[in-house]
């Protein structure tokens, strides 16, 4: 059965990433860093397993993948872990900026670096990065968030090229505004119908969708895209 990791797989895109790839017929591998108790509740939910570590932390990633590993490779990698700490760029700490591009950007390669080449070695493999609108279309006060989003466009078009000889995809999903506490709280009917052609939030599990799909044998044709998943949203 091929395995799937998903980091930040406690969130509630990650969850319902976690709950397609199962339904899809993955053993999924849910990574948490302060979300343990949901992620391990999770996991029991869809007879996977649980990883922690800090995304940030190279030796820990690399320790706590190794230790994966030795089950054998994973196939499938979604790297849906991020954060975002909205600040104007003039008013914005160093500490600030590193802590949200080294989640997204840095994290991607940290997760992804030791998994690359046995997941080539079965020459099957699907690298889904989760960005955002804001990577497209940038938003004020998210100016280090937009760019490591953004980052991770130019990460999977290139990765897609030295990987495509090998059976493995590599594609990014961009979710507009997703249900979820924080965007309950931050936009109501009105604002989202003038931000939002469809004039209302999309739903974790409809990012999801497109994930599994694209973890699936049905999408071994695409890669090194950017889909976005935005309401019309342009």
């Amino acid at each position: 059965m091929r395995r799937a990791l998903v980091t930040g797989g406690a969130s509630p895109i990650g969850s319902a990433i976690a709950r397609a790839l199962a339904a899809a017929g993955f053993t999924v591998c849910i990574h948490a860093h302060r979300s343990g108790e949901r992620a391990a509740a999770l996991a029991a939910e869809l007879g996977g397993e649980t990883c922690g570590f800090d995304i940030v932390d190279a030796a820990a990633t690399r320790a706590a993948l190794a230790d994966l590993l030795r089950a054998g490779p994973i196939q499938v990698l979604v790297h849906n872990a991020g954060l975002h700490d909205d600040v104007p760029l003039a008013g914005m700490s160093e500490q600030q900026w590193h802590r949200v591009v080294d989640v997204s950007l840095t994290g991607f390669y940290n997760v992804a670096q030791p998994l690359m080449l046995p997941m080539i070695g079965t020459r099957w493999g699907r690298v889904i990065a989760i960005s955002s609108v804001a990577a497209l279309m940038g938003n004020r006060g998210q100016v280090a968030y937009a760019a490591a989003k953004a980052g991770l466009h130019g990460a999977v078009r290139a990765l897609s090229l030295e990987c495509a000889s090998r059976g493995v995809t590599v594609n990014a999903v961009a979710p507009g505004i997703i249900e979820s506490p924080a965007t309950d709280a931050l936009f109501d009917r009105d604002k989202l119908a003038q931000l939002v052609p469809m004039k209302r939030a999309g739903t974790p599990a409809e990012v999801a969708d497109l994930v599994a799909f694209l973890a699936s044998d049905k999408a071994g044709y695409i890669s090194g895209q950017i889909i976005s998943v935005n309401g019309g949203m342009a």
